[in-house]
């Protein structure tokens, strides 16, 4: 049996995030040996234009591909729609990690009826990072 559970530091990260996502990330750490915390839930338009600098006017590697986020508090619903879930310890070089995660999260949201997208499978076709597909940490619900 699994003993995993989230940080007070992830449900921190979680405030404002649908409820039907933190429940896929609460279940999704019940289903999996593959320890994860989540990195960043909500995030404000000003983060975002922080983070889309990065690579092009701001140095580091490219981490995000649009000023639009589903990361942001929709006005509609109130909350938040995607997550970031990283390894933990946080291990970016490790796909498998990342895999692993994808793999609970999808079984969690099977579980709850909920459906979600992955980063590194933006097509949906079950072949993650096939075309540029590489944000590996991000789910998002699916409206």
């Amino acid at each position: 049996m699994n003993h995993l559970v989230l940080g007070q530091t992830s449900r921190a990260r979680l405030r404002r995030v649908h409820p039907r996502l933190v429940r896929v990330v609460e279940r999704a750490i019940e289903l999996t040996a593959q320890d994860f915390m989540v990195l960043e839930g909500v995030r404000t338009p000003s983060r975002q234009k922080w983070l889309y600098a990065q690579g092009r006017t701001r140095p580091g590697p490219r981490v995000t591909w649009t000023l639009n986020s589903r990361h942001f508090v929709n006005p509609a619903t109130g909350y938040g729609h995607a997550v970031d879930l990283v390894p933990f310890p946080i291990d970016w070089s490790d796909l498998k990690k990342f895999d692993a995660i994808s793999r609970a999260m999808f079984a969690a949201a099977d579980d709850l009826g909920v459906t979600i997208c992955w980063g590194a499978d933006w097509d949906r076709d079950g072949r993650p990072r096939e075309r540029g597909e590489t944000d590996s940490p991000h789910f998002e619900l699916v409206p």
